[in-house]
């Protein structure tokens, strides 16, 4: 059984299995923090070119985090020692900024949480890279899709099912694997909460939808087998069959009526290529 609690001045805000539902302070705090995590990866399309290094890319989103109040929920968290992940073509998530140069042709993942106010706005985005083939472009498209679809889904009285079944029907569709070994979280004052978010389901399934709920929506999604497998360093995750994979992030709130995007682009640079 799936339990919710009323966020209160007495809430404990551990991740103890409890869907927690936010009230009006809650979306003024995700609202701050969303639009500062979406500036931070706007600010970035001028830089992510080939012959950038994703160490660059990180200090810029280090600088930016702290200049707008906040700090990088990813620095410290479980010893990682970066302010955000940067994944690059067979890299599904979590991919750790270094000396590493974007090349031509490069399809890159940005993730980026800052911690603004005790409130968390995590999201990401594709970039591309110079002169990209079709095949990959076409993979980012169909991905953003993905994220969009399962967003239409995410309003009160469906379920973490109908979310996750409408974005695999999409995905399948294009003949794309669905990455099953992550998925989406709760959020808000703790990182990453319940309920987990898993981007394949069956319709009806899974924790009812409720006004207050904060998640996020990211699917992973691969050009060939969803099998991933991760590296010794512990954290970056790559595709089994080196084939690539993409993936969008928006952190979102349940409303009464719907849902409302906290990490919508201020400037419209929602799907690349961005003008």
């Amino acid at each position: 059984m799936t339990d919710y609690v009323a966020v209160t001045a007495d809430t404990n805000f551990a991740r103890d299995g409890a869907i927690k539902l936010y009230g009006s302070d809650g979306f003024a705090g995700m609202r701050a923090a969303g639009r500062l995590a979406a500036e931070i990866l706007d600010a970035l399309v001028p830089h992510v070119v080939p012959g950038v290094t994703t160490a660059e890319l990180d200090d810029i989103v280090h600088r930016m985090t702290l200049d707008g109040g906040a700090v990088p929920a990813t620095l410290g968290y479980r010893g990682y020692t970066h302010s955000c992940c940067i994944s690059i073509n067979h890299v599904v998530c979590h991919g750790i900024p270094g000396s590493k140069t974007l090349k031509d042709g490069d399809i890159v993942n940005i993730d980026v949480t800052p911690l603004l106010n005790g409130w968390h706005g995590d999201t990401s985005r594709m970039y591309l890279v110079g002169d990209v083939p079709l095949k990959a472009r076409r993979l980012v498209d169909v991905t953003y899709e993905c994220l969009m679809i399962g967003i239409e889904h995410a309003k009160p009285g469906n379920t973490m099912g109908d979310i996750g079944h409408a974005i695999q029907r999409h995905a399948e569709k294009h003949r794309y694997g669905v990455v099953r070994d992550f998925c989406g979280h709760g959020l808000g004052r703790v990182f990453h909460d319940a309920p987990e978010v898993v981007h394949v389901g069956r319709p009806g399934t899974g924790p009812e939808l409720r006004p207050g709920m904060f998640f996020t929506i990211e699917p992973m999604i691969n050009i060939g087998r969803p099998d991933v497998k991760l590296l010794d360093d512990g954290w970056t995750a790559v595709t089994r069959d080196r084939s690539l994979s993409a993936q969008f992030e928006h952190s979102i709130g349940i409303t009464e009526t719907g849902c409302e995007i906290f990490t919508q682009s201020p400037t419209g640079r929602h799907n690349p290529p961005y003008l």
